[in-house]
């Protein structure tokens, strides 16, 4: 039974007050032990503009820092509240994905396997649609900031004339000030392929024959607009001319001050495909826990990760209807070392998901983790369930936890251990409601998402051309 002590365990998990004490994370093969002691507590510093990112090259790597969406997104001033809409929203994403999903396949179809860089600076954000990493680029000379998501293909940003825009800090793109700027008809072979991308067809303007695009999400939110090409700088050095992207002139949504979305999927249209050539269809990153800033980085240069594990790599699986989609073959999970046992299993694939916080898994398979979990962490009294969260936990007063390490299994014996800090999410600042970072997906035949909580503090690397996902540990702070 961990001993009580006055609130310590609060300021790490959340990542919003600045510890100047010394604080310990003992682990072991199948626990982990975090101890917190002396700290002074302070609100984290927000700004009111999304400030540049420091791009780089470095050992042929292009780097795009990325930080927490909170960076654009001013002070917080109710806690209890941003952290519960963020719940309500990710659930409104995870039901689109698998709408979008339901809709892309067939019923009989099968998800069946697949027989020099650059780095961005990536910084983590808070935003109530739960894509919540930003970088900076420069698209046609300007800073825009970005929304990092691997679960959208078609990058957009707001333009200038706007019909409808949601409020962002940096100023709004006027392709009439550029001279790289230049749109594509509703007959090009371009357009043709944002059914695949988007989900919706490219279609005719009415004053012209222009490609215009529609994006859409699960809460309401959309972008609207025309289909264009720019010049686009991801660092000082590494330009991309002709880069594909959506100018939105009807826009909504819960974006954050960000000027919209860096679409990091598989279809054609996403940075990934436009930069294979340069890059080589691969691209890494590594979450961190806290307000620190980490990094996206493109290509195949390792030398430039900092992992603790060597790289294991699993093979990406392929549906034909979702090829656009970070499809891995979950063949089975431990709770504190102990096997899962669950029909769940290899039936059809779990996503990889940056831009969905919460893990959700197929309800046989969470059962088997809420069950063997709930048995291994004991003695801690419960608290109400909350949005898709059902685990949770009174954790008022805690000094210390015991937690039985997760880990997921993936096809060629490659495993991803759960950080200690992605295992509770805080419903309530006050620990009084802390809850298991997994939930439940509601039917059977859903396919499950790894979410961004779960993926902190490791190095995921993406190899697009050879079809395969690598894993190592890595401290991303």
């Amino acid at each position: 039974m961990a001993e009580r002590t006055p609130l310590l365990l609060l300021p790490l998990i959340l990542s919003i007050f600045v510890s100047i004490g010394f604080q310990q994370v003992q682990c072991f093969e199948h626990k982990a032990v975090l101890s917190l002691q002396r700290f002074q507590w302070k609100e984290l510093k927000h700004v009111s503009v999304c400030l540049p990112q420091q791009s780089r090259k470095e050992k042929g790597a292009t780097i795009l820092e990325m930080k927490r969406k909170d960076y654009c997104s001013g002070q917080i001033k109710n806690w209890d509240e941003t952290l519960q809409n963020r719940l309500v929203s990710d659930e409104s994403r995870v039901k689109a994905l698998q709408t979008q999903i339901k809709n892309k396949m067939s019923s009989t179809s099968r998800i069946t396997g697949l027989s020099s860089s650059t780095q961005i600076p990536l910084k983590s954000g808070i935003n109530l649609q739960s894509l919540n990493y930003i970088v900076t680029v420069e698209l046609g000379g300007k800073k825009v900031t970005l929304l990092v998501d691997t679960g959208s293909d078609l990058t957009w940003i707001q333009c200038q004339p706007c019909v409808s825009c949601f409020d962002q800090q940096d100023p709004l793109f006027n392709p009439n000030m550029s001279q790289s700027y230049r749109t594509f008809t509703c007959n090009s072979s371009t357009c043709q392929t944002l059914s695949m991308s988007t989900g919706n067809p490219g279609v005719c303007g009415t004053d012209r024959p222009t490609c215009n695009y529609m994006v859409s999400y699960g809460d309401g939110s959309y972008s609207r607009g025309e289909l264009a090409r720019e010049y686009l700088n991801l660092t000082a050095d590494t330009a991309v001319p002709n880069f594909i992207f959506g100018c939105g002139r009807n826009n909504k949504g819960l974006f954050g001050g960000t000027s919209g979305i860096l679409g990091l999927g598989r279809s054609q249209v996403s940075l990934i495909s436009q930069t294979s050539r340069r890059f080589n269809g691969i691209f890494s990153y590594c979450l961190p826990d806290n307000e620190d800033p980490s990094s996206l980085i493109l290509g195949e240069n390792s030398s430039v990760y900092k992992n603790s594990t060597p790289i294991t790599y699993t093979r990406m699986l392929l549906n034909p209807q979702l090829s656009n989609f970070y499809l891995l073959n979950l063949t089975g999970m431990t709770v504190g070392g102990v096997n899962l046992q669950a029909p769940g299993f290899n039936n059809s694939g779990i996503i990889l998901d940056s831009g969905t916080i919460i893990t959700r898994l197929v309800p046989s398979v969470y059962r088997a983790l809420r069950t063997e979990f709930l048995k291994q962490f004991s003695g801690y009294p419960p608290a109400p369930a909350f949005s898709i969260l059902d685990t949770c936990f009174n954790l008022t007063g805690y000094e210390e936890l015991e937690i039985p390490v997760i880990k997921f299994g993936f096809e060629g014996s490659v495993q991803m251990t759960v950080d200690v800090m992605g295992m509770f999410y805080f419903v309530k600042a006050d620990a009084s409601q802390v809850c298991l970072a997994i939930a439940s997906l509601s039917y059977e035949d859903e396919i499950g998402l790894i979410g961004n909580w779960q993926q902190r503090n490791q190095r995921i690397v993406y190899d697009t051309k050879k079809s395969k996902l690598g894993i190592a540990k890595e401290i991303c702070n």
